[in-house]
């Protein structure tokens, strides 16, 4: 088992959550938009999340800032969580927008509020765990996007408790984060975008 968890810690590593919350967006909103709006969301989405910041992963990592992808040292998560707050910040300002994609907006509002509560923790040298913050920043949206449509989707959000879990172990046995880090993540992960349900269920 030890060998398989730390799998989990790339296969739903942070960087991927932005996307994987569009797709169940996509798959659990009443919302219709076209094939080709659609289209564009996702390219808007994995250029902005996933792309821009493994190029600058791999400039940082070219100058010696950064070591690996699982950002293990407090001092290199600053520059990336700089980055993910104003990528963030692009994306609702001008393309996830209230008006337009409301649900997601505020997941990614949630988002930014995160990341922003993660980079000020660095400074009181707490180290929170960006893959629960990911993991359970997801496991509300999905919840809030089953009440908004009253969906029932017990087993998918079963099945995301379980992920939760998964990633917690892998994490552990990775020797990444202590328990407290992980609370910490999942807190900060939880709070804003249970927080925010408020302003679109």
């Amino acid at each position: 088992m030890k060998k398989i968890l730390p799998f989990f810690s790339y296969l739903l590593h942070p960087i991927f959550i932005p996307l994987l919350g569009t797709v169940f967006y996509v798959l659990l909103d009443d919302s219709y938009f076209s094939p080709v709006q659609y289209l564009i969301l996702f390219l808007q989405i994995i250029i902005i999340t996933i792309l821009l910041p493994m190029a600058f992963f791999y400039l940082l990592r070219t100058f010696g800032k950064i070591e690996t992808v699982m950002l293990s040292d407090i001092s290199q998560r600053k520059i990336p969580l700089l980055l993910q707050i104003m990528l963030f910040g692009v994306l609702i300002e001008k393309s996830i927008t209230c008006d337009r994609f409301p649900s997601l907006f505020f997941f990614f509002t949630g988002g930014l509020l995160t990341t922003v509560f993660a980079f000020l923790l660095l400074f009181a040298k707490i180290k929170a765990s960006i893959h629960m913050i990911g993991i359970s920043s997801l496991t509300v949206f999905i919840i809030g996007l089953s009440i908004h449509n009253q969906t029932n989707t017990v087993m998918l959000v079963a099945f995301i408790m379980i992920l939760n879990g998964l990633v917690a172990s892998s994490r552990l046995v990775m020797e990444a984060h202590s328990k407290k880090e992980l609370l910490i993540g999942f807190l900060c992960g939880v709070i804003p975008q249970t927080a925010l349900l408020y302003f679109w269920l």
